[in-house]
């Protein structure tokens, strides 16, 4: 006997009480629904609707703020400059955020409309009855938004939201323009004598500072001195290693190392991530981005990940005093393998 047969109901008998279940339960029971101040109140209701406009009006006037701060702000490299610059942009975001949120909130709330509504359920078809019902139920939800009686609100919401996508398209195409040279990534502030300085002291480095398994991060000297540091350093950075001349298998560049230490450089060929991770047993750099990784022992190939070829390799030797000096620029591109196509 199945579950059906076995359910008894309040007088012990099926459902329907003619020994099995309906085809359609009865509605249970909802509270009975007590409209609010503002489906009585006209006044009230106009109040609301002035609520959600201003809130509108809040994300409108925030994408506004947002793009005047991006534009009309200077563009400085110093860190003052950049921390004002990002403090305007990420209150203008915020406001226009915060304001589509707290309105939608807002209209949910106070406008539309609250009912409660019991759905009976019925047999899974797309019978043509159940298409105009549900055709029905779309036209009734938007009537219940109350947007197509709301000409002011519907503007208010249309423009919020037509406005707020510039915040993220503004700055992605905002660089594409008349300095979009990729050919200025070819070359280094690197040259032939310019010592090696420790990041971010700028103190120079000698050979004996490097024992076998350290790992210094390094800058151009005088990078602080350029029209452009941060532009320079994301160019220019390396990164010095000393290994053991037993455990070199081979060199990207004969003689461009000095007593087993070398400089590679520290922008990944794969998007340009910075390198960091040292292996100090395998002899190992690795990208935390997609985890390419390269072989310093071995000319800084590629043994793992995406990346497609070894990092640049920055031709080092030491002066009279015993520094770390650069024996020219890199011999080939830095950073990621596609800036040469474009070249």
């Amino acid at each position: 006997m199945s579950q059906v047969d076995n359910y008894q109901g309040p007088t012990g008998n099926l459902p329907d009480g003619h020994g099995r279940a309906p085809e359609r339960f009865e509605n249970p029971g909802l509270p009975a629904h007590k409209p609010r101040l503002g489906d009585v109140d006209p006044k009230v209701d106009k109040r609301r609707q002035r609520i959600v406009l201003a809130l509108f009006g809040v994300s409108t006037l925030g994408t506004i703020g947002f793009l005047v701060a991006y534009f009309a702000l200077p563009t400085g490299r110093d860190v003052a400059t950049i921390h004002r610059s990002n403090l305007w942009l990420g209150l203008g975001l915020a406001a226009s955020l915060l304001g589509i949120g707290l309105a939608a909130i807002q209209w949910a709330k106070s406008i539309m409309n609250n009912e409660e509504k019991v759905e009976e359920r019925h047999p899974m078809a797309s019978r043509p009855e159940v298409r105009e019902a549900a055709v029905r139920n779309l036209a009734e939800g938007a009537k219940d938004s109350g947007i197509s009686r709301r000409g002011l609100l519907k503007s208010a919401v249309v423009g919020s939201l037509a406005l707020f996508p510039l915040t993220i398209a503004v700055p992605l195409i905002g660089e594409i323009g008349g300095d979009w040279n990729v050919g200025k990534l070819k070359h280094t502030m690197w040259k032939k004598g310019l010592r090696l300085t420790i990041d971010p002291s700028g103190r120079p480095i000698k050979a004996s500072d490097v024992t076998i398994g350290s790992v210094f991060h390094v800058i151009p000297d005088g990078l602080d001195k350029t029209p452009d540091p941060l532009e320079e350093k994301a160019k220019a950075v390396v990164l010095v290693v000393r290994l053991d001349p037993q455990v070199v298998k081979s060199e990207q560049i004969p003689g461009a190392s000095y007593q087993g230490i070398f400089a590679f450089s520290k922008i990944c060929t794969h998007v340009g991530c910075p390198v960091a991770l040292y292996e100090q047993q395998t002899h190992h750099l690795l990208c935390p981005c997609h985890q390419s990784t390269f072989d310093v022992a071995d000319g800084a190939r590629v043994i793992f990940g995406p990346a497609k070829r070894p990092l640049p390799q920055l031709p080092i030797t030491v002066d009279d005093q015993g520094y770390l000096v650069a024996q020219s620029d890199f011999t080939q591109p830095v950073g990621p393998s596609f800036w040469e196509r474009l070249r």
